[in-house]
């Protein structure tokens, strides 16, 4: 098992990079908190490893934080909660406010990440609550400053195949809530993003 991997960071996605460790491209899952933390493109960048093995399949999620891989691995154990899941509930929603959520469990709260339902919420309250008892909830990111957050927020969104005036509008909304950021803007433009989708599908739907 791949327990870690450091070296060159040849690209980076808001939900993978392509680390080059001596010669060999490793392509690695990552949540968008590691994202936010890494650095420019040709640096050296060191990433914690979980390695799931499947038969059909080989792949390496990676954190800058112990804390994170802890609650990545966490989260697996909850029923219902695969790797990708666990991957989208860390990019829906900062571990500031997800240990809280689920130590507390508000549902409501957790239903509000994209792909979370209200049974793998509940399930994930009963399940890890106890466990997340002794992880320490991390403190809220610096804020950019917001030209160079703005911006790269818009990056991250027009490559995760956003149309770029919709993702306009909606950082604009997002910044109107107060959202000061990278994390916490990203994930709210999201909400908006995929609100609106939902919209239009329910109007579709109905022609």
């Amino acid at each position: 098992m791949i327990g870690s991997l450091r070296g060159k960071l040849i690209d980076k996605r808001p939900n993978q990079i392509l680390l080059d460790v001596s010669g060999v491209g490793y392509q690695v899952q990552i949540p968008l908190s590691t994202f936010a933390g890494l650095g420019a493109l040709h640096d050296e960048t060191t990433l914690l490893i979980h390695t799931h093995v499947r038969e059909d399949q080989f792949s390496l999620y990676g954190f800058l934080t112990a804390r994170e891989k802890h609650c990545f691995e966490l989260l697996l154990t909850a029923s219902g909660v695969g790797p990708s899941l666990a991957l989208k509930i860390l990019s829906g929603m900062g571990l500031e406010d997800l240990v809280p959520a689920i130590r507390k469990g508000d549902v409501a709260q957790l239903v509000r990440i994209p792909g979370v339902g209200k049974k793998t919420a509940e399930r994930m309250v009963v399940e890890l609550r106890d466990k997340l008892a002794a992880v320490d909830v991390p403190e809220a990111g610096k804020p950019a400053t917001r030209s160079q957050l703005e911006s790269d927020v818009e990056s991250a969104l027009v490559n995760l195949g956003y149309d770029p005036r919709s993702v306009e509008r909606a950082i604009e909304k997002a910044r109107a809530s107060g959202d000061a950021d990278f994390e916490k803007l990203l994930r709210a433009s999201l909400q908006i993003l995929g609100g609106a989708a939902m919209q239009k599908g329910a109007r579709a739907g109905q022609s």
